[in-house]
C-alpha cells in the first residue's frame, strides 16, 4: 500500500488555520506524496469589522474567504482540496451535531487522510464554534476509521501548553497589554504540558506563515497587538503544538516533531 501523506485539517473560521496548522503544511510543502485538505466550517461572517475597513456585514463572509485563499497562495502552498460547509458563523453549536458530522465525513471519507487537526475541547480560546467543529470532526473521525483502509492513523487537537499561555501572558502584563482570562469565552487558554505529544518546530518557515497571516486583513487588529512587528509574529508561530486525541500515546513516549512522525 502506498504511504498516505494526507493531512485534512478542520477548522471553524477564515484565519483558524493561517495560525493552526499553517507551519506544518509549510514544512511538508514540497514533499511529492504530500495532500493538504482544509474544510472551513464557516466563512467567518461575524467577524469584527474594524473602523473604515471596506466590508460590511453583508460581504465579510466572502472578504474573509477569499483572504484565507489569498493566505495559502502567501505562504506558498494552496490546499489541494478545500471545502467550505457554509455554517452559520457563531452559531456552529446550534447545528443538529449529526448534520455537522455528516459534512465533515462525506469529505474525511473521499479522502482518507492519514492524519486530522482539529480543534480540542478546549477550542483553544473557548469558543463555541471551535469547541463544536472539533467534537464533530473528532466523531467523524472514529466513525471512519478501520483497519481496512491506510487513513486515519491519527488525530490531533490544536493547543497552547499551559507553560507557554502563562509565559505569553506575562510578557503581555509587563508590556502594559490585556491579559487572557482562561475562564472566559473568547479567550486563549493553555492545556496541560503533559498532554501535548507532537511539538513542531516552525521556524524555518516562519516568515511564511507571517506572509499568510498578513493576507487576513481584515481581522489584522483581532490577531496581533502589532501587525507590523514581522520580527515578534515570527517568534509567535515559531512552534506548533499538538495533543494527540487518538491513539492514545504512552506518557514516557518521546515527544514527535512532526504531524507525521512515526506513521507507516
Amino acid at each position: 500500500m502506498p504511504r498516505n501523506r494526507t493531512l485534512a485539517c478542520v477548522f471553524a473560521h477564515p484565519d483558524d488555520d493561517a495560525y493552526g496548522a499553517a507551519g506544518s503544511v509549510a514544512l511538508h510543502a514540497d514533499d511529492p506524496d504530500f495532500r493538504f485538505v482544509l474544510i472551513h466550517a464557516t466563512r467567518g461572517e461575524q467577524g469584527d469589522i474594524r473602523d473604515g475597513f471596506p466590508a460590511t456585514r453583508e460581504t465579510l463572509g466572502s472578504v474573509r474567504q477569499g483572504e484565507d485563499e489569498a493566505a495559502w497562495r502567501a505562504l506558498g502552498r494552496v490546499p489541494d482540496r478545500h471545502e467550505w460547509l457554509g455554517l452559520p458563523d457563531g452559531g456552529v453549536a446550534e447545528v443538529p451535531f449529526d448534520d455537522v458530522v455528516s459534512g465533515v465525513a462525506r469529505i474525511l471519507d473521499e479522502e482518507d487522510p492519514a492524519v486530522v487537526v482539529t480543534f480540542g475541547p478546549d477550542g483553544v480560546f473557548g469558543h463555541p464554534d471551535h469547541i463544536a467543529i472539533g467534537a464533530a470532526t473528532d466523531e467523524a473521525f472514529h466513525r471512519l476509521r478501520s483497519g481496512g483502509r491506510s487513513g486515519f492513523q491519527r488525530l490531533l487537537h490544536g493547543a497552547v501548553p499551559e507553560s507557554v499561555f502563562e509565559r505569553w501572558n506575562r510578557q503581555r502584563a509587563e508590556l502594559g497589554l490585556y491579559t487572557f482570562d482562561p475562564t472566559q469565552t473568547y479567550h486563549m487558554r493553555g492545556i496541560p504540558d503533559e498532554q501535548i505529544r507532537v511539538t513542531v518546530d516552525c521556524r524555518a518557515v516562519a516568515g511564511r506563515i507571517v506572509a499568510g497571516l498578513r493576507e487576513h486583513k481584515s481581522q489584522l487588529h483581532v490577531m496581533s497587538d502589532d501587525p507590523t512587528n514581522t520580527a515578534q509574529w515570527e517568534r509567535r508561530v515559531g512552534r506548533e503544538w499538538y495533543a494527540m486525541a487518538w491513539p492514545v500515546r504512552e506518557r514516557d513516549a518521546p515527544m514527535l516533531t512532526g504531524v507525521f512522525d512515526e506513521l507507516s
